[in-house]
């Protein structure tokens, strides 16, 4: 079974400084029909305008990923970590016992374009942590590079969930497929572009809800860049 959740159908936010789409219950939003898929919580589009970020604020046992579009995200954390976050790094934070961070967008005339993702990990209380690695243009190009996984492989960052995530950019005649378990869960984000979906259109912001399939194949991108999570049921 595939399930279209088109983009408008998000939540959305307004903050003046911070303005958010959530594909999932989130803050201020909430819907009873969409409070994760599978072990994902949380997928946050946020703009953040320039000069402006989010404050020093806690975590405790969850899974967060940065994935970062355009302009720079500033990160610090309470484990000794201050880094800048460009377009195609994967940042990936374990919240683990707990932890304090914040994340700012230093740029005077540029605004952070990024995704938060929350994914609920299959241990708790554990150490936090931190890693970041750089997936560049051409090694996502025309497939689905592996870009977290719970062993780090492929060069992959190593999430604490049973979960894997997939980066890919389609454009024109390019497809990428993935052979999935049908007992699991999957969920494609368009993140820009258009693209097909086992044979249905996605446009940017959409996505495609997997259940009891197969393989995800992707086809028709224009422009296209996709999110690709492979999911606990």
């Amino acid at each position: 079974m595939l399930t279209i959740r088109k983009s408008q159908e998000r939540g959305y936010a307004d903050h003046g400084w911070l303005k958010s789409f959530h594909s999932f219950s989130f803050a201020g939003y909430h819907d009873p029909a969409h409070m994760g898929f599978g072990n994902l919580r949380v997928i946050n589009e946020d703009r953040v305008a320039a000069g402006a970020g989010f404050g020093t604020h806690g975590h405790k046992d969850m899974e967060i990923i940065s994935y970062v579009l355009s302009g720079e995200l500033a990160h610090k954390d309470s484990m000794g970590n201050i880094e800048s976050i460009p377009p195609g790094d994967v940042q990936r934070m374990s919240a683990g016992r707990g932890v304090m961070h914040s994340e700012f967008n230093h740029k005077k005339d540029e605004t952070t374009h990024f995704l938060q993702i929350w994914i609920q990990p299959n241990v708790h209380g554990i150490e936090p942590g931190y890693e970041q690695k750089q997936f560049d243009t051409a090694d996502k190009r025309g497939r689905l590079r592996l870009v977290a996984s719970p062993d780090g492989s492929d060069g992959s960052v190593t999430v604490h969930a049973d979960a894997k995530l997939y980066a890919g950019l389609l454009d024109g005649d390019e497809k990428a497929s993935l052979t999935i378990d049908p007992r699991r869960k999957s969920y494609v984000h368009l993140v820009r572009g258009e693209l097909d979906v086992n044979g249905k259109k996605l446009a940017t912001g959409d996505a495609a809800l997997l259940e009891g399939e197969t393989q995800i194949a992707l086809s028709g991108g224009k422009d296209a860049e996709v999110l690709v999570f492979d999911l606990a049921a």
